[in-house]
């Protein structure tokens, strides 16, 4: 191929349908001779655009076939096979669909509020679900309709109708105190879709960009623990090397004589620290037939880690964050409405931190500049709730037992094992409207 077109320094340039014509034209007139009637009209001109364009055809499968030899570039049936080469392969989705939840003996004034973190079940096949958003239930309103997803990937999650009958026991236990004598029922009106179709290829191509390609390294074990259902970040603890052999003191120690960071006795195994951040909707601990978190991560640490190399599975700290604000509106907007608006904004881009990631003020101040309507922005304080006492600590940031609300202007700083989470029914919320 010239230097111009085909394979070149620059990637793959394909030659186009004017440049293959008239390269053909062009030896049609030198074989054919100068006098050859080649204008648009002519039949001879007719039939070397037809055979052209077969030949900008052989063209395009050309460009193809090279660019499905990247990862950044490939697709389909090549993405599937460059996966396949790394240990890849494509998710199937979740099943969704609704249930209709239904209060029984609840006391009169009272709400009965049930959150994300409520499973329910089925018995045939054994399957957990997640409620979509929280709802509450009244001896008024006894009953509500809410999306569910499976927790499980694939075509099994796609139940008949009726097949969703029951509430998680873990759930039941932890809330007898707070449900007294009323009862809670569950159903599927309609069978649930959409489990078993195949990942995006940008989702699939998203997993697999900078994977190790190497089965025991800290990269490895990010991509199995990542790849479990719930996971939204991890944290890898090993300041010796044990996992990662790219330390310049790796394989340094005389395991005879020499000791870890700690007392370390002969024979005892050798443990890292792995910080798991999830879905709150999945359970930390394995309850009833959903499989909890710590056993999932596990499991798939168990298939990459080596004789003698342990995994101290840890939870992260999610930390609850909140707003307090005046916020000045015009006049023609519904103040209730743009709220929420606002708060729906400020939990998509707080959804998209990592452990460790500071929630920053002027990114919460903008999820109320960009929404219409807004004039003002008054006295803006970010909230921060206490993390769980004596889970981890692993330095950064001071263990904090009491909600804190920080300055005007001012960033909430997590550690590097704390995740902030913000929820729209939060407590720490404190938003009001104000009509200019």
């Amino acid at each position: 191929m010239s230097d111009d077109y085909g394979i070149t320094d620059n990637g793959f340039v394909l030659k186009g349908i004017d440049v293959l014509l008239a390269a053909v034209l062009a030896d049609a007139a030198q074989i054919l001779g100068p006098g050859t009637d080649l204008t648009t009209t002519s039949v001879a001109r007719k039939l070397y655009e037809t055979a052209t364009l077969e030949y900008g055809e052989l063209w395009k499968e050309l460009e193809r076939q090279y660019y499905a030899t990247y990862l950044s570039t490939a697709s389909g049936d090549a993405l599937d096979l460059l996966g396949g080469d790394a240990g890849f392969t494509r998710l199937a989705d979740f099943a969704t669909g609704t249930v209709t939840l239904t209060l029984g003996n609840g006391v009169a004034g009272r709400g009965y509020v049930l959150d994300e973190a409520l499973l329910v079940t089925s018995t045939t096949p054994a399957l957990a679900f997640t409620l979509d958003q929280s709802v509450t239930l009244t001896a008024d309103r006894p009953t509500a309709t809410v999306g569910v997803t499976c927790t499980t990937r694939g075509y099994l999650g796609n139940v008949a109708a009726g097949a969703i009958d029951g509430i998680d026991p873990g759930w039941l236990a932890a809330m007898t105190a707070d449900l007294g004598a009323a009862t809670l029922t569950v159903t599927n009106e309609d069978a649930l879709a959409g489990g078993g179709t195949p990942e995006a290829d940008n989702d699939f191509r998203g997993r697999q960009i900078g994977a190790s390609r190497t089965l025991w390294t800290q990269d490895s074990v990010l991509r199995a623990v990542s790849a479990v259902d719930g996971v939204v970040d991890v944290l890898i603890s090993d300041p010796l090397g044990g996992v990662d052999v790219a330390q310049s003191y790796f394989n340094q120690f005389d395991f005879g004589t020499r000791l870890f960071s700690a007392e370390r006795r002969v024979g005892e195994p050798y443990r890292f620290d792995i910080v798991v951040a999830h879905d709150y909707r999945w359970p930390w601990d394995t309850s009833g037939v959903q499989q909890g978190i710590s056993d999932g991560v596990a499991a798939a640490v168990e298939l990459v880690r080596p004789p003698g190399i342990h995994p101290n599975i840890l939870e992260a700290d999610h930390i609850d964050v909140g707003v307090r604000a005046t916020v000045v509106i015009e006049p023609a907007y519904d103040g209730a409405a743009l709220l929420a608006r606002i708060e729906d904004r400020i939990a998509a881009g707080i959804a998209g931190l990592k452990l460790g990631s500071d929630v920053v003020a002027s990114q919460v101040m903008k999820a109320f500049t960009d929404e219409p309507g807004v004039v003002d922005v008054r006295s803006l304080h970010l909230r921060r709730g206490p993390a769980a006492f004596g889970r981890i600590s692993l330095g950064g940031v001071r263990f904090q037992a009491d909600i804190t609300e920080a300055a005007v202007g001012e960033n909430l700083t997590m550690a590097a094992t704390e995740l902030a989470i913000f929820r729209a029914d939060s407590p720490l919320n404190d938003l009001l409207a104000a009509t200019s």
